[in-house]
């Protein structure tokens, strides 16, 4: 499923549809909205999309996410060159379509759309767009240019539009703001099980495999060397880790370990990411290979020669088929 336009699109991923067009879009149905990046998808925001999807049946309306693409960040702040993100676009798709949403709402944050009055923001995008029974925000919750809308007024918009709004209680917006903090510290530090903790789920990312300088082969261990395309994403810190791993076109992952760094055994030269597939050896390059990272190993070392390394691969090997 991959994400390239988003323009004029509606994906359906059963039973949840993602819409791409918002001037396009249905008539929900008694609407329960929230908004927000979600960057993570973690259990902090479970909470609040479970109360979203809770309040929507109690209603009998629908539940609708409403997220934005590219990251509000790269419009509205000079400094981008920072940005990482935990999950892309597709991958919080992905994990939107297992905790029972009805909608998800893709909407393009551009200049117009950041310069957008509070007055506006709520009237011209969430009214008329949505028709919300009911809008699911934080009381910090920011909007419109410069920011200037808040929870405040869209208490006091309320009658006007006829919706109601609950508040998401300071606590959970703290824990949320701090697990997605502690989430990316982590993964860059390789403290992948402390990650995989507060997400609630295996870290993954994916990418293409791609021609490598194929030692691995000479030496026993051939291994898949990819190319993550998105530059926002979040890799995980240097280091040996067992993974499982699932190419494009196969149905189950398999087991396999991973190794980020530099290779400083063989050359040292560039920053790599390499994973192992055990007992499989067929061709994939140009595929995607999906990598949900389990449990970190050891950090990356230099070896004196490649016995060395070999012998350290067989131990390796041997620790992730314990941990998986």
């Amino acid at each position: 499923m991959p994400v390239r336009s988003t323009q004029n699109r509606q994906l359906s991923l059963r039973p949840m549809k993602v819409h791409f067009d918002v001037e396009n879009l249905p008539d929900f149905t008694r609407a329960v909205i929230t908004i927000g990046t979600f960057d993570g998808v973690h259990c902090g925001h479970r909470q609040v999309l479970s109360e979203l999807t809770t309040t929507a049946k109690e209603v009998g309306g629908e539940s609708v996410i409403v997220t934005f693409h590219p990251h509000p960040r790269k419009v509205v702040s000079s400094a981008i060159l920072g940005i990482r993100l935990i999950n892309t676009l597709e991958e919080r798709l992905k994990l939107f379509a297992t905790l029972s949403v009805d909608h998800v709402v893709v909407v393009p944050f551009t200049d117009a759309f950041a310069n957008l009055t509070a007055e506006q923001y709520i009237a011209d995008f969430l009214v008329q767009k949505f028709k919300p029974h009911t809008i699911i925000t934080g009381y910090d919750h920011q909007f419109g240019r410069d920011r200037s809308g808040n929870f405040e007024l869209l208490q006091q918009m309320a009658t006007t539009f006829s919706y109601h709004v609950e508040e998401i209680p300071k606590h959970v917006l703290e824990s949320i703001s701090i697990s997605s903090t502690r989430i990316r510290e982590a993964l860059l530090h390789s403290e992948i099980e402390k990650a995989n903790r507060l997400l609630g789920y295996p870290f993954f990312f994916s990418g293409t495999v791609v021609h490598g300088n194929k030692i691995g082969r000479t030496i026993g261990y051939p291994t898949a060397n990819l190319r993550v395309e998105d530059s926002e994403k979040i890799v995980p810190g240097n280091g040996i880790y067992a993974v499982y791993a699932q190419p494009q076109y196969y149905d189950s992952p398999l087991k396999g370990m991973m190794s980020i760094g530099f290779r400083p055994t063989v050359d040292g030269k560039n920053r790599v990411v390499e994973v192992n597939l055990f007992g499989f050896d067929e061709d994939i390059y140009d595929q995607t290979l999906t990598v949900h990272v389990k449990r970190y190993l050891r950090s990356e070392k230099k070896f004196e020669n490649l016995q060395a390394l070999i012998m350290q691969l067989h131990l390796d090997k041997a620790n992730s088929l314990q941990l998986l």
